[in-house]
């Protein structure tokens, strides 16, 4: 017997074992309820990564299973006891077992994510919008920007699935908004997002290598959520975030090599009284560290997050010889 007949039938072998164990497990699993527990062992039991969307497996599990029964997350009793039929018993556990052996994050399961109270369509093409911006932008930046203050042209650089673009755009309907990727591949996932949205005329995605494409432009506000994890935490990503684009996690042995670029380069792009809101995670303390004289002011968070400032056109201006010095080490 060849090799290649000997792995054929060790796949269907493995293949007929998972048909009968979803099998046995379809009659001893009965409500939605049942479901949502087992997926939660599951995922216990397998020790996952959460951070795509839910911080447990009892959230995640929730999330899971209402997408594949295509019902909304939101549950109560009743729903807890509603029982599934034979197809949707075997889809469920399908999901579960794709979750738990390619520890893949749910988000790519089910091509979707919330931000900022909004929903996008997600692939691998792009990472599974999490930043914490989102809580800043439903409140359109007040008190960094004024509420009196117009605000006209927004850019988002680094824009990935292009959730902060829409997320600007949706929070404030009066801005021309310019969604920045050097990804051609995310750039077409923003297209969806931007279409999904119907907001074509208001969100315009751009190809560039940060500022290169827009050398005459100036915005109100620019928000960034670049490529920002140093090296030795790229080097210890859980397994999740191995499925995600490595091009928009690391960002050099410290996580500022394109931050340093936007440093430099973003006074010239902001009208008067612009400012500037930059996401650098866990790479706060090399940020800190790279620049003392620069007093970063960090912004909080009442649902959680961090590592994520402001600084306005006029202390970039203040500190422009060092950014551009620091850029050229």
């Amino acid at each position: 017997m060849t090799s290649k007949t000997t792995n054929c039938l060790s796949t269907n072998w493995i293949i007929s074992v998972t048909q009968e164990h979803h099998q046995d497990l379809s009659e001893q699993l009965i409500t939605i309820g049942d479901f949502i527990r087992y997926a939660t062992s599951e995922f216990n039991r397998a020790d996952l990564y959460f951070g795509h969307g839910s911080d447990n497996a009892w959230d995640e599990a929730i999330t899971l299973i209402m997408y594949a029964l295509e019902l909304p997350n939101a549950l109560t009793e009743h729903v807890m006891q509603c029982r599934l039929t034979r197809d949707e018993k075997l889809h469920c556990l399908s999901l579960i077992e794709r979750r738990v052996t390619e520890q893949i994050p749910v988000s790519y399961i089910t091509n979707q994510a919330n931000f900022a109270g909004l929903p996008f369509y997600v692939d691998e093409r792009v990472l599974v919008p999490r930043s914490p911006i989102g809580e800043w932008i439903e409140k359109r930046f007040e008190p960094l920007v004024a509420p009196d203050k117009e605000v006209s042209r927004i850019l988002d650089l680094c824009t990935g699935s292009g959730c902060i673009a829409i997320a600007c755009a949706h929070y404030f309907p009066e801005a021309e908004v310019d969604a920045l990727d050097l990804s051609l591949d995310a750039l077409e996932v923003a297209q969806i997002n931007i279409e999904n949205h119907g907001l074509s005329e208001q969100v315009i995605p751009i190809q560039s290598d940060i500022f290169s494409s827009i050398p005459e432009q100036k915005y109100d506000l620019i928000v960034t959520n670049p490529p920002y994890v140093d090296q030795e935490d790229v080097d210890n990503l859980p397994q999740e975030y191995l499925h995600e684009p490595e091009m928009g996690l690391g960002s050099g042995p410290d996580g500022l090599d394109i931050t340093r670029v936007i440093l430099a380069q973003a006074a010239e792009h902001l009208n008067e009284n612009g400012i500037l809101v930059c996401e650098v995670g866990n790479s706060m303390v090399h940020l800190e560290a790279a620049y003392p004289e620069v007093d970063f002011q960090w912004l909080s968070f009442e649902r959680g997050g961090h590592g994520v400032f402001f600084i306005t056109k006029e202390q970039l201006e203040q500190f422009q010889t060092i950014f551009e010095e620091r850029v050229k080490r």
